[in-house]
């Protein structure tokens, strides 16, 4: 009796998957450790190196602007010379780089380290959620690529619990909280020597039975591709030209706004979050960091669930609507009355990890696979430049306009967010990774798989 066949959409989970999911899995945590530790550092190295409010800003955004350099340049690259080489270097530099924290003597220093390490960041954002996407079966994808968030907030909290008792080891604690981000990197790039490549890559440059071989290697004989995508010609040419082309310029630009209005708050509150809980008036804020951090957790873990449950649409519209008014209510609130302050920080804090879940989930089903990591590449560029700057600007405007100010104009963002994503999110749920990924399809509804030629995309 011959064994059922499969294509790569519908195949069961294996223990391939878990593998590709856990190499992702790891970076994920890293990049949340490194990002997060810059916060608790900068509070023990701001004195010692004589920060200003202009270099407490550069520093705590570095990593941001990198990130935004390492997504458009190593996204594109990975459409180009294939996933898995980028894969691989984006964590060989930040590994290395991550170790030479420790010797800096000057901020100049240390915003290039921090720079280099968000652009290997950058990389991995794009290549990451692209390589999991490709290999992923439909019925799982959307759960595996959000679980990248939930692991993203447990190397972020991790990173404050760590940071906060190595801050009482003496003046020079700050060098080993940035360098203790060098363990998670070299396991992760340890583990990552001998990913294969994405077969679906591989499909679009026309090197078919190189992906099928891949495919029975890693997910078994009777699995099939099920890819009808071969298109070869002009692939350099299309690029970003094809982002913003006359199919594809509504996804990228709600792709773009969409993740920037999440990130732009999530990255400014929560780079400077002791700052903005003395400023509210906890001065013993352990209890407040550890209660907005547990949330923090529980709300990327909740929103697997809640990603589940409804559509990516409706998350996505509620999701705003919520952080719009929790964070407004926050901002309009007397600093006296800090019990009332905590509770709307705190649902504020629950939906924004909540809603960060969509962000690893929609870029990927955005693009094709001919642009998808210059498509994931483009959405994380823009929306880090954008937080690289509101991070740069928060310690500014608090310094000089106030929390509340501050807060309000946060809120401002997420109702943009609001706006656009009630204009333009399309429904990608439950739909093969080619249903999702093809812009004609808007409803969801679409039994068949209907692919784009790469011509047609850069009409």
């Amino acid at each position: 009796m011959s064994k059922q066949k499969y294509t790569i959409d519908d195949v069961p989970f294996k223990k391939f998957h878990l593998r590709i999911a856990g190499l992702t899995f790891g970076a994920s945590f890293c990049d949340g450790y490194a990002l997060g530790i810059i916060a608790m550092a900068l509070t023990v190295l701001g004195p010692q190196l004589e920060l200003n409010a202009m270099w407490t800003g550069l520093i705590g955004s570095s990593a941001l602007i990198g990130v935004f350099v390492g997504a458009l340049v190593l996204g594109r690259l990975s459409d180009r010379i294939g996933r898995q080489k980028v894969f691989l270097i984006s964590f060989l530099l930040i590994a290395i780089v991550t170790i030479l924290q420790f010797f800096v003597s000057s901020p100049v220093e240390l915003f290039i380290l921090r720079l280099l390490i968000g652009f290997g960041l950058g990389g991995d954002y794009a290549v990451g959620t692209t390589l999991l996407a490709e290999f992923s079966p439909k019925k799982y994808r959307a759960s595996l690529l959000a679980s990248l968030n939930v692991l993203w907030t447990l190397g972020y909290v991790a990173s404050n619990f760590v940071g906060h008792y190595l801050g009482q080891i003496g003046s020079d604690s700050w060098r080993w909280m940035l360098v203790s981000a060098t363990i998670p990197a070299i396991v992760v790039l340890i583990l990552r020597i001998g990913t294969p490549e994405s077969p679906r890559w591989l499909v679009s440059m026309g090197r078919v039975e190189e992906a099928r071989q891949i495919v029975k290697k890693h997910l078994g004989p009777n699995v099939e591709m099920g890819e009808t995508i071969t298109s070869t010609d002009n692939q350099t040419a299309a690029g970003f030209r094809g982002l913003f082309s006359k199919k594809l310029r509504k996804r990228t630009a709600f792709g773009g706004i969409f993740k920037l209005t999440i990130v732009i708050p999530y990255f400014a509150i929560y780079t400077f979050l002791p700052t903005i809980l003395r400023t509210m008036g906890f001065e013993q804020n352990f209890f407040a960091d550890t209660m907005l951090n547990l949330f923090l957790l529980v709300g990327a873990i909740v929103g697997l669930w809640l990603l589940a449950k409804f559509s990516r649409r409706g998350f996505t519209i509620g999701s705003f609507a919520v952080l719009t008014v929790s964070l407004f209510a926050l901002s309009i609130m007397h600093t006296g009355s800090q019990f009332l302050m905590l509770v709307a920080f705190l649902v504020f804090t629950f939906f924004m990890s909540a809603a960060s879940n969509l962000t690893l989930v929609y870029p990927a089903e955005l693009f094709p696979t001919e642009i998808r990591g210059s498509g994931i590449g483009m959405v994380t560029a823009i929306s880090r430049i954008g937080s690289a700057i509101g991070t740069f600007l928060l310690p500014v405007s608090l310094n000089f306009l106030g929390l509340n100010a501050s807060m309000i104009a946060m809120a401002v963002i997420l109702l943009i967010g609001l706006i656009v994503s009630i204009a333009w999110a399309p429904e990608t749920k439950s739909l093969s990774l080619n249903e999702a990924s093809n812009p004609l399809l808007d409803t969801g509804n679409s039994s068949e798989e209907t692919d784009i030629p790469l011509q047609e995309i850069r009409k």
